[in-house]
């Protein structure tokens, strides 16, 4: 922990890091009265400003006279006030909580809200992780902000200056009134027993809502780079958001069921102006969205950047619809400094892209990786997932037999199977259902029978899949689990023996992992309002059980 407190004073605001980064944003001059503010990412730089989300933000609380904005890494930080008011993070990956944790501590600042006082600043959180289920951080933040910071952050911070001088409980009680501010100190969680399930969710007092509802965003500009920089662990890269959420909807997505509704900004208006400021100071461009070439002008966006003046320009997409890859893409990728393309197919089983509501065929996926080779492209990445519900172990074996199809029917294109466990993800309609505990075999089972194919084989660790289930579907109870396993590594047996010393203080590790949780189950974010009302996930789930039918057996020989 000395070492940790050191480094958070070790870095000047002059340092190479800071003074590699090109503007693309001019930031505000603070008033005299200005809100002192830490505005933090508990990873390091490199990854953190390659968030666009963070990037995106810190550029908004920047760019406003009344803030004072010191960001803050794990690895540099910029001048830091002496007494923050408020203190903010933006959480992307679930096991930053170790980090976000240890600079707490690091900034004298208690773990937990409860214990802080009229000195403190308020802490407060936001980012993917948190608004889909903040439960198991809960007790760490002030207030969290659920959705799209576009409409959020600029009404947190009027409402904050409006009580900026009150006692620290009438400030949160305000805020508590912002559409899509959770404070997680003013609702009650009780349980049937200690180690059993949530028994209700209440507001401490009528005046607060008895639902926080996420925030969207429905206009037709979305975010865009406010700064490149060499240190990015994408170097150089200036990144567009193309289009928000995704219109396919598969069961088990967060990505598209909590970022709903589907939008796309004008090609002409917003993404091809948004393109030729980034142009001005790189000349490599990310193109970022669940579901990149669905955009309706995405043929559009294409003409314009294969014009020969680009020619010198490095191009990524972040993620294609497989239907979607065609040979001009691919040449155009090509062109444009890809040698690969990512598409995800999830499994080579029909029946399974059904139940999860692929709507994708085997040809389809075949002539996806026979139009990247003809457009010169050399590898393909394809993504996919064991452990769907209602799978069994013949879908497995027929996404080898369709890995093998790929490969004869396009000779010489390296082909990388890259497969993850299923999660259950707050929210979607596949939340109900547990991991399923025959997922590593299943890996191996792929492992064995593509890498003889020469086929690269890249699983995701099962054991993390675990962690994140435990995350992604934890209650309050688990924050004093979160508090120990940062001392004791994050592997699973950490977390067991975590459980363990807890027992009886919350229920068993697959109570929140692998049980199939009841439908009248009152979950951790029940009174967290996503996109989509209940009954709709509930129909959507009903949907997929519909087609667990057996499948027939289809061998891979």
């Amino acid at each position: 922990m000395k070492q940790f407190i050191d480094n958070l004073h070790a870095t000047p605001v002059t340092s190479a890091v800071f003074a590699s980064e090109r503007l693309l944003f001019t930031p505000a001059t603070p008033q005299a009265d200005a809100i002192p503010t830490i505005f933090a990412f508990p990873n390091e730089y490199s990854v953190g400003i390659t968030s666009l989300g963070y990037q995106v933000v810190w550029a908004t609380l920047a760019s406003r006279s009344d803030l004072q904005v010191s960001r803050w890494f794990t690895d540099v930080h910029e001048p830091l006030p002496g007494q923050p008011e408020l203190l903010g993070y933006s959480i992307s990956w679930e096991l930053d909580y170790v980090n976000l944790l240890n600079s707490l501590e690091g900034l004298g600042i208690p773990l937990r809200s409860v214990e802080r006082e009229s000195h403190h600043p308020l802490v407060f959180g936001g980012g993917p992780v948190l608004t889909a289920n903040p439960e198991p951080f809960a007790d760490f933040f002030d207030l969290i902000l659920l959705g799209d910071g576009e409409i959020l952050l600029g009404e947190f911070l009027e409402a904050y200056k409006e009580v900026r001088s009150a006692e620290r409980e009438t400030q949160l009680r305000r805020l508590a009134q912002v559409p899509g501010i959770y404070v997680p100190s003013l609702y009650e969680v009780t349980y049937h027993h200690s180690t059993g399930e949530i028994q209700s969710i209440q507001p401490v007092e009528a005046e607060i809502p008895p639902r926080v509802e996420k925030q969207t965003y429905r206009g037709n500009t979305l975010s865009a780079s406010t700064v490149v920089t060499e240190k990015a662990a994408w170097e150089n890269i200036y990144m567009v958001e193309v289009v928000r959420s995704c219109p396919e909807m598969c069961r088990f997505c967060l990505a598209s069921y909590l970022t709903l509704p589907f939008r796309t900004p004008s090609a002409t208006d917003s993404l091809i102006p948004a393109i030729d400021r980034g142009l001005e100071v790189t000349k490599r461009i990310g193109l970022l969205g669940a579901s990149v070439t669905q955009h309706p002008e995405f043929e559009v966006l294409l003409d314009y950047l294969s014009q020969p003046r680009y020619e010198d320009v490095r191009l990524s997409i972040a993620s294609v619809r497989t239907n979607t890859v065609t040979p001009k893409l691919a040449e155009t990728l090509t062109q444009r400094g890809t040698n690969s393309i990512t598409i995800a197919v999830e499994s080579g089983s029909e029946r399974l892209r059904q139940i999860i509501n692929k709507k994708l065929t085997n040809e389809e996926i075949i002539q996806a990786a026979l139009n990247a080779k003809a457009g010169g492209l050399k590898s393909l990445k394809l993504y996919g997932m064991v452990g769907v519900p209602g799978e069994e172990m013949s879908d497995v074996e027929q996404t080898v037999a369709m890995m093998k199809q790929i490969k004869k029917a396009a000779p010489g294109l390296r082909l990388t199977f890259g497969c993850s466990t299923f999660v259950p993800k707050a929210h979607t309609p596949f939340q109900w259902f547990g991991v399923n505990s025959q997922a590593e075999k299943r890996l191996k089972f792929l492992q064995k029978h593509l890498k003889p194919q020469g086929i690269d084989f890249r699983p995701e660790s099962y054991n993390w899949s675990v962690i994140q289930a435990l995350i992604s579907r934890g209650d309050r109870r688990l924050s004093h689990l979160l508090e120990l396993t940062r001392h004791y590594g994050d592997s699973v047996g950490s977390y067991r023996r975590a459980f363990k010393e807890l027992r009886g203080q919350l229920p068993e590790l697959d109570f929140y992992v692998h049980t199939n949780w009841s439908t009248d189950k009152v979950l951790p974010w029940n009174h967290l309002q996503g996109p989509l009302p209940q009954g709709t996930l509930l129909k959507h789930r009903d949907a997929a059980i519909s087609q667990f039918e057996q499948p027939q057996v289809v061998g891979i020989g």
